[in-house]
């Protein structure tokens, strides 16, 4: 009796594990369904939205139609489809332009498909070359970014700094790590290098000549360190002990509630370098800085810097700064092609077929 009451328990548990297995393999196909189906949308929707873009531009171009066209497409449209959105004047605007971007790219014509539409107009409306936009198409497909996610890393430029890096899987990983760091991290506010071709330097120039060219591009400036930043500053001088000190740029930083001194370097950057900014914050903090204000964090913007030197150098400093350098020439066209050839994409994408 006790071994019938035993192989009876048995059978259940059996039942069980069958049963928890076989609703797994359903809610897994559930799932894999679902996204199949959202994607199929996703694409269907995308090639609509070409389609309507080409018709916009043979309009315009064989019958000679102007801007008009599109405001009656959008009213006509929504009369037809009153209960469909997307067929606003804006968004039929963002359709010719998406057609008209990536018709002569045949290669990249697969990509957009495979991200959403709110994605798409993120990447023609933020970035400036074609080669920046097949950056962020595969990045957008390869990590599965949100929108929110696509417009921070367009914004912290990190198409600039892959091309730039030494190491780009490296850059990769500290991107994805990133994700989990709080706001306050100055990793996500103040980059590892900089852009600077707008200042139009020479090869050669002073301290000097580098911060009154960074004053006399200001706006550009913003652009490149990001839109949270305020002007305080040149040479803003720091009294202690009848004795003034100068720091060469000083700024606030509204989303860190923060002021951000920078001190400009010309050449590689040396570990002395961060005792001075140090003595910098500390003055900052004690005199400048309000009540209800974080404390002060550093940025030392040099030519090059060593990693194991800033490294090491950072390791025993108690305050906030960050060490970046600066290019004043963006690479050549050959590089990017050859850094964009290395992002790996899946390999089913690559046999499925463009939209013409």
């Amino acid at each position: 009796m006790k071994k019938t009451a035993k192989t009876d328990i048995e059978i259940k548990q059996i039942q069980e594990q069958d049963y928890k297995k076989s609703l797994s393999s359903i809610i897994k196909k559930v799932e894999d369904s679902k996204h199949r189906a959202i994607t199929t949308v996703n694409k269907l929707l995308i090639e609509l939205y070409w389609f309507i873009g080409e018709t916009i531009v043979n309009l315009q171009e064989k019958s000679k139609w102007g801007g008009g066209v599109v405001e009656k497409l959008s009213m006509d449209l929504r009369m037809k489809y009153p209960d469909q959105s997307g067929f606003s004047v804006r968004n039929l605007w963002n359709m010719k332009r998406f057609y008209e971007t990536y018709h002569q790219y045949e290669k990249l014509q697969a990509l957009p498909a495979e991200i959403s539409w709110t994605n798409n107009v993120v990447i023609l409306e933020k970035t400036r070359t074609i080669e920046e936009k097949e950056f962020y198409l595969k990045m957008c497909l390869k990590e599965r970014w949100s929108s929110r996610e696509l417009i921070r890393q367009i914004d912290s430029a990190y198409f600039e700094r892959f091309m730039l890096s030494h190491d780009t899987d490296k850059l990769m990983e500290i991107e994805q790590d990133k994700l989990a760091v709080p706001l306050e991290d100055i990793h996500r506010h103040l980059r590892d290098e900089y852009i600077l071709e707008f200042l139009d330097l020479s090869e050669i120039f002073s301290e000097n000549e580098l911060r009154k060219a960074i004053l006399e591009n200001l706006r550009a400036f913003f652009l490149e360190f990001g839109k949270n930043l305020t002007f305080v500053g040149e040479e803003y001088p720091l009294a202690v002990d009848n004795e003034t000190f100068r720091i060469d740029l000083l700024f606030f930083h509204r989303e860190l509630k923060c002021l951000v001194p920078v001190e400009l370097k010309i050449g590689e950057f040396k570990p002395e370098y961060v005792g001075k900014m140090q003595f910098y914050l500390g003055v900052l903090d004690e005199q400048i800085k309000l009540p209800d204000e974080n404390p002060s964090i550093g940025l030392i913007l040099c030519r090059s810097k060593k990693e194991g030197v800033v490294r090491i150098t950072l390791s025993k400093t108690y305050a906030p700064i960050k060490i970046s350098a600066y290019q004043t020439k963006f690479p050549d066209k050959k590089l990017i092609e050859q850094r964009l050839e290395r992002i790996k994409l899946p390999e089913k994408l690559l046999e499925r077929e463009d939209f013409s």
